[in-house]
């Protein structure tokens, strides 16, 4: 106990810097993950206006970079986070591989949050002399709300773990303490508080997110 009241400014440190990684990467993924999977719903074949050769080009680039494991992906835009941030450690750093990783995931779980509400609505708001813009805003966004709650409260646990990845090359964060404390220096104890740390962070974002899924769900 007392070594860990010893680390208590780097503890803190740390998770500061775990909250500041997600607070720039979730919000960035939303930005541009929403209005990405509308593009890929509307624009796939069968969808609202279909774009076949364009969608199938801008969904493969979509699969690709999900598919790499998020270490990998890290070291291979190294260039890129140096370009963007100036630098290849810390923080700052950190946060470009998580955003970049992050878009892509998200804008696939708002493609499926809009599919699965079927195309009722859809056609019924088309019969209805409903534009494009008035269907995505008025009707898509609306319905798929709580799910789409949901796929921020999913990414967000996600990349928490992720977050904590970045620990491996000195991104900073509660991963970061975890490896320079816990494991380098043999410290159990000093390791099992970061691990719990990091459960309950999970479990209220978890816990928050459901909530707030379930109080904007109109069908309950």
């Amino acid at each position: 106990m007392e070594r860990i009241l010893e680390l208590q400014p780097e503890l803190v440190q740390a998770m500061l810097e775990t909250f500041a990684m997600i607070a720039v990467a979730i919000p960035l993924a939303v930005l541009f993950g929403t209005p990405l999977g509308i593009w890929l719903f509307i624009h796939a074949p069968g969808g609202i206006a279909p774009l076949p050769r364009a969608h199938a080009l801008v969904s493969g680039i979509v699969n690709m970079v999900r598919s790499f494991p998020f270490l990998i992906l890290l070291i291979a835009i190294i260039p890129f986070t140096r370009l963007v941030v100036g630098t290849t450690v810390g923080t700052a750093a950190a946060i470009v591989p998580l955003t970049v990783n992050a878009i892509p995931y998200f804008a696939r779980l708002v493609e499926q949050n809009i599919t699965q509400l079927g195309s009722g609505a859809v056609e019924a708001s088309r019969a209805m002399g409903a534009t494009r813009g008035q269907i995505i805003r008025n009707v898509l966004l609306v319905d798929a709300k709580p799910a789409i709650i949901g796929s921020i409260t999913i990414t967000t646990v996600s990349f928490i773990s992720y977050s904590a990845m970045v620990g491996l090359v000195g991104g900073g964060g509660i991963g970061d303490f975890a490896i320079r404390y816990g494991y380098y220096r043999y410290e159990t104890a000093v390791m099992m508080v970061a691990i719990v740390l990091m459960i309950a962070l999970v479990t209220l974002v978890q816990f928050s997110g459901t909530r707030l899924a379930r109080l904007t769900d109109k069908r309950i």
